[in-house]
């Protein structure tokens, strides 16, 4: 991650206690929510399906967007991940963090193979 800009303490700590984190590619669009993970201080979301009118799409076409945390809005741009050992590491994270029974079944398919590919790093801009 040289030269990537990082998120400070307290936004990586806010998405540390969130369950859910806003996202929005681009400016027009409403905010999704999603499951959030930090990872080596990093903040991670994994996209449960891939339909071409969905958030992560939006963000591939469009790598930069916002994200909210609260009444925060946050200016980020989007990196897929491409590493298996941090893949890994965010899909241990999703198990330790939402580890009730009802979350249960949703861990266990994100850390399906085709959905752990779909594992997005947000990072400010």
């Amino acid at each position: 991650m040289a030269g990537d800009a990082t998120f400070a303490d307290a936004i990586v700590e806010a998405a540390r206690g969130a369950k859910i984190l806003g996202v929005r590619a681009g400016g027009e669009h409403r905010y999704t929510g999603v499951w959030v993970v930090v990872v080596e201080g990093r903040v991670f979301a994994r996209s449960w399906n891939d339909k071409p009118t969905g958030w992560f799409r939006a963000f591939k076409k469009q790598p930069v967007g916002t994200i909210q945390i609260g009444a925060r809005e946050i200016p980020v741009r989007a990196k897929p991940v491409r590493g298996a050992r941090l893949r890994d590491a965010v899909t241990a994270a999703f198990g330790e963090k939402y580890n009730t029974k009802g979350s249960r079944k949703w861990v266990e398919g994100f850390a399906a193979p085709a959905r752990a590919l779909k594992t997005i790093e947000f990072v400010p801009r």
